[in-house]
């Protein structure tokens, strides 16, 4: 897939979705230190395991939206900006945004799948399932696209997609760390079916 297969649209440094979805997070993540002793965000907003004391349907979204410190929503919303007002610019803001939204979901569906199985307490919050999601889109889209690995090591998008992969994979199964990483396999795994999906019909709704 290649940009010719889009109708043109006007480009936009910073789209609509993708500056909402920037400022939601921003102002959530600045408002959990302002309200910090008055009001706790992390317990209505994160994610937390089905049939337990704070879960709450509407944390399936929510959870996208929250941050654990600086590094963590500076990395997703800068990994945001950079593909994802590319894909915007490119499919419009409703595709984008309902691409953004299952992948999400995907992640958070796998990571409380995996975290039941093992028998595991597991609260999630960020948009690190939705970046892998927009990540692999951009990758099958552009797969020779060279990108800066830490900013300084230059790798095709197709290579950093399959190394972040097995990377992911690996902790997933042998890291002993907070990260949810089976969420970052679940959203790029949602991503690699809707595009597979996508690339078959393209009037398929997402």
């Amino acid at each position: 897939m290649s940009f010719q297969e889009f109708k043109p649209r006007q480009f936009q440094q910073i789209p609509m979705v993708v500056k909402n979805i920037l400022i939601i997070n921003v102002v959530l993540f600045a408002s959990k230190f302002f309200l910090a002793g008055k009001i706790d965000l992390d317990r209505y907003l994160d994610l937390f395991p089905i049939g337990t004391e704070y879960f709450k349907p509407h944390q399936f979204i929510t959870y996208m939206f929250m941050h654990a410190d600086f590094s963590h929503i500076f990395l997703n919303m800068l990994a945001v900006y950079m593909f994802g007002s590319i894909l915007e610019n490119i499919w419009g803001s409703k595709r984008f945004l309902n691409f953004y939204l299952l992948c999400g979901l995907g992640a958070a569906a796998l990571q409380l799948a995996i975290s039941a199985f093992h028998n595991e307490y597991t609260i999630l919050l960020g948009a690190s399932g939705s970046v892998f999601g927009l990540l692999v889109a951009f990758a099958m889209m552009f797969p020779n696209t060279e990108l800066q690995l830490y900013f300084v090591i230059p790798v095709k998008a197709k290579f950093l997609v399959i190394g972040y992969a097995l990377f992911e994979l690996y902790n997933g199964f042998f890291a002993h760390d907070n990260v949810a990483h089976f969420a970052h396999l679940g959203g790029l795994a949602v991503g690699i079916i809707i595009m597979l999906i996508w690339k078959r019909n393209k009037n398929f709704f997402f």
